[in-house]
């Protein structure tokens, strides 16, 4: 990459500019090329060519094992309840956006092999028959929480299993409150099959004209404006489409109600977006949003006891193929059952749950904060833990005391989804209301939040502060913060670099790491990439900082040969990994070449995992688990023995093609001791012998290995202790 420019110490842009700008063509970010080993060795490697696991297949399986908690009788049982729903959600984004792909490709006619040698219809085909078993095992899991539920007073009943009074009392809901919103379709030769949105629960009816005896199909969407399951009293529900199947004569007076079902179609909602300048890529996104709603469909749930005709007139008029049709046990869609997890009963759900104040960051004996700014001057390097450490008195306080404080110059910040109500974009607007130079890169392509990243956006341009769209081609994923502020000796910049999203709600539920800093070389890194984002400048390299799509992958390659080196002098080597996915094949070869030299690899990873760990002559010294429970384990972390002088790089890429080639991506190199040796105590506990997770087979499955020490709640136990 070409030198930046940077600011000179102690100066600043003239002031804040209003308006929006795309910032400079993806060509800033030159890619290093890795290590390339010897011919011997790639051929050591190449020789194994089922040495990837499909990633699509290993997606599914992550799947398999969230659904194995909402069937764990040893968690909570409206945890449970709320794994099934987190299932549910899960399996419909990767059919509107991996199945849909899939289906992109073998209709455009592209019929290049994955990496694991599968063409694109033979993934297709084993993924609707993967997923087929799949939701045949949620819906066991569901049958059997029912009893569960109703041992502890919780009842989600059928229209049948209702008494007179609680019947009486859904008529009168439903007169007074759905009907009116209700809109009855009804296919004819003056009524066309009428358009059914993505992941809308209908009813399909068939109604018979009592004198002609003529049927005709009709669709009743279950709106989405009410409660999934209807309260009626006692902690009992039934669902609100047996409400409505219930009353169908009032929506159709004079006819005869011939047979009900429900059924649901997931359709592609993935966008292709082209881009250009800044304010088209923002027109285009929001009309590409109008449109998303209208994709192909993907997938047809459907009621197990469905008549054969209206199944095929459905999957007809849909286009959906045979095997994209899944029969099952109503109710379908079990969203829904988010709702009954947060019923108030502490009895069935996991301990209430407060995170606290890093212990750096804890408040002085007053009614008033500590001062941030103070803390990391003064210790430097604070390594944040969330959510055992409070999102809120942490990075949520250095954002909003910047925006207050009167030294500070100038705030630049990276956005790539947030919440609805955010203290962090509030924050920024005081600041830029202030007269405060704020810089935001907003990435409006963050799937499935771009609507409301657009909204923030808006907002943001309107307080006054500069709102770059990040670089064009890429999406600007990074978690980055910057503060400038003017001190009594000079300019000083505190950064802050995480591996989760300035989102204050999901800060709660998401495990994460995160760096406060006032290391110069970082903050100097930090402040050349800002430049990178924001203008047209190119810096050649960062210190302290890897930064896709430049140097991540090769800087991750290069560690790991690094450690090879070590292991063949004799020196202490290691590599232990954590990450959400593992896929790309050029560091996992790397990997693999460093088992075959007989480093030890220990890979943590939450979903996806193409690499095959246990296979003789190849991956022999790696191992494989998984963590999943009542937090998303979402921190990336990359550690290395490095001869004896341990080093750990934190931040916000997974090994994936997406994160490391179309992405803007940054890890740092966590720059003192003591928190290199604090992650190395957080890795050593998940891989502990007695730690409960999953093992990753050669065979691409995964076996749990219950054991008495629960990963996070031991470090809840420590957060508590440490009060």
């Amino acid at each position: 990459m070409s030198i930046s420019i940077p600011h000179p110490e102690g100066s600043l842009d003239a002031g804040p500019v209003e308006g929006v700008t795309s910032g400079p063509p993806s060509d800033t970010f030159e890619v290093e090329p890795p290590y390339v080993p010897d011919h011997e060795e790639l051929a050591a490697v190449e020789a194994f060519e089922d040495r990837f696991a499909d990633r699509e297949l290993s997606w599914l399986r992550f799947n398999q094992r969230v659904l194995e908690l909402a069937a764990d009788p040893s968690l909570p049982l409206l945890e449970r309840a709320r794994f099934l729903a987190i299932f549910t959600s899960n399996l419909d984004e990767f059919f509107m956006v991996r199945v849909a792909g899939l289906k992109r490709r073998i209709a455009a006619g592209v019929a290049v092999r994955a990496a694991s040698g599968l063409r694109p219809r033979e993934v297709l085909d084993a993924i609707l028959v993967e997923a087929g078993q799949l939701m045949d095992r949620q819906c066991q899991v569901f049958a059997d929480l029912i009893p569960d539920l109703r041992a502890e007073g919780i009842e989600l009943v059928r229209w049948d299993q209702l008494d007179k009074e609680e019947q009486k009392y859904c008529k009168k809901f439903f007169k007074e409150r759905v009907f009116p919103v209700l809109t009855p379709l009804a296919v004819d030769p003056a009524h066309p099959f009428p358009y059914i949105s993505g992941l809308s629960l209908n009813l399909a009816v068939i109604v018979r004209h009592p004198k002609t005896h003529s049927e005709h199909f009709a669709r009743v969407k279950v709106p989405q404006t009410f409660t999934r399951f209807v309260s009626v009293g006692n902690q009992r529900f039934v669902p609100l489409e047996d409400v409505i199947g219930e009353h169908l004569k009032r929506l159709f007076p004079g006819m005869e109600i011939v047979a009900t079902h429900t059924f649901r179609v997931t359709r592609n909602e993935d966008l292709e977006v082209e881009e250009d300048d800044a304010e088209n890529l923002l027109k285009a996104l929001e009309k590409d949003l109008k449109r998303r709603r209208f994709g192909p469909p993907v997938r047809l749930e459907v009621e197990e006891t469905m008549d054969p005709r209206m199944l095929d007139l459905l999957a007809s008029e849909l286009g959906v193929s045979v095997s994209e049709v899944y029969r099952l046990p109503a109710p379908l869609d079990l969203r829904g059952l988010h709702a009954i997890a947060d019923l108030p009963r502490d009895d069935l759900q996991y301990p209430t749950f407060v995170p606290s104040t890093h212990p750096q960051l804890a408040e002085v004996e007053s009614a008033s904060p500590v001062d941030i700014f103070d803390a990391v001057r003064k210790h430097r390097n604070i390594l944040l833990h969330h959510p055992y450490d409070s999102f809120a008195t942490s990075v949520q306080r250095f954002i909003e005391q910047a925006a207050a404080d009167p030294h500070v110059l100038a705030i630049k910040q990276t956005l790539y989804r947030t919440s609805g109500d955010s203290p962090i974009i509030d924050a920024l607007v005081d600041a830029a209301e202030a007269g405060k130079q704020v810089l935001v890169i907003v990435e409006i392509k963050a799937r499935f939040d771009e609507q409301a990243n657009i909204r923030w956006a808006r907002k943001l341009e309107q307080s006054g502060c500069h709102v770059v769209y990040g670089v064009v081609g890429l999406k600007t994923h990074c978690k980055l913060s910057m503060v400038v502020r003017e001190e009594p000796d000079g300019i000083h910049r505190y950064t802050h670099i995480g591996t989760g999203n300035y989102n204050p709600k999901t800060a709660r539920l998401y495990e994460d790491l995160g760096l406060l800093t006032s290391d110069e070389a970082i903050g100097e890194d930090v402040a050349h990439l800002f430049n990178n984002l924001s203008g047209i400048s190119r810096n050649a390299r960062y210190e302290e900082l890897l930064v896709a799509p430049g140097t991540v992958r090769s800087g991750l390659v290069d560690q790991i040969h690094a450690e090879i080196e070590h292991h063949r002098a004799g020196r202490p080597s290691g590599i232990r990994i954590k990450a959400n996915s593992v896929v790309d094949e050029a560091v996992i070869d790397a990997l693999y070449l460093a088992s075959q030299a007989g480093v030890r690899v220990q890979l943590l990873v939450r979903g996806i995992c193409a690499l095959r760990p246990g296979v003789e002559r190849l991956s022999e010294t790696i191992e494989v688990r998984s963590v999943l429970g009542r937090f998303l384990e979402h921190s990336r972390v990359y550690a290395f023995e490095n001869g004896g002088e341990p080093q750990v790089w934190i931040g916000s890429a997974d090994v994936m093609h997406r994160n490391l080639d179309r992405r803007v991506e940054v890890l740092v190199r966590l720059p003192d001791s003591a928190n290199v040796a604090r992650v190395d105590a957080l890795l050593d506990l998940a891989f502990g012998p007695n730690t409960d997770s999953w093992h990753l087979g050669p065979d691409g499955t995964w076996t749990r290995h219950p054991g008495p020490i629960d990963l996070q709640a031991t470090l809840i136990e420590r957060q508590r202790r440490r009060r």
